[in-house]
């Protein structure tokens, strides 16, 4: 499973995931999406096969399921960007990408997957 965390998450949360093998890239690592609507950054990630991880639930679950790779949506209260939040949050994410290995992105494709960690 490839992810894209959306704008609002540290490039160093995504170095540290791919530190533990998963193929993950942040918004803030990619300039050409920096400032985007979220809209051009669904369709981003749609086109490179990419789950978008984003707490703006209200701009991103209102979006066809065609417009999209997959989302999926943070409850920012339960996992917040703090010093204290974000180790959690990292290993959250490490638990369910391990809980998706060997899924076939390729399969996967306008499936327009949509869930809650």
């Amino acid at each position: 499973m490839r992810l894209l965390l959306d704008e609002m998450y540290p490039r160093r949360l995504a170095e540290q995931l791919r530190a533990e093998g998963h193929d993950v890239v942040a918004v803030v690592e990619l300039p050409d999406l920096v400032g985007h609507e979220d809209a051009d950054i669904a369709r981003w990630a749609r086109q490179a096969m990419r789950v978008v991880v984003t707490e703006n639930i209200v701009d991103f679950a209102p979006l066809d399921v065609e417009e999209h790779a997959g989302l999926l949506l943070v409850n920012a209260r339960r996992w917040p960007r703090t010093p204290s939040g974000l180790p959690r949050l990292l290993a959250a994410l490490h638990a369910w990408l391990d809980a998706r290995l060997g899924v076939d992105d390729r399969s996967r494709r306008g499936a327009g997957l949509v869930e809650w960690l």
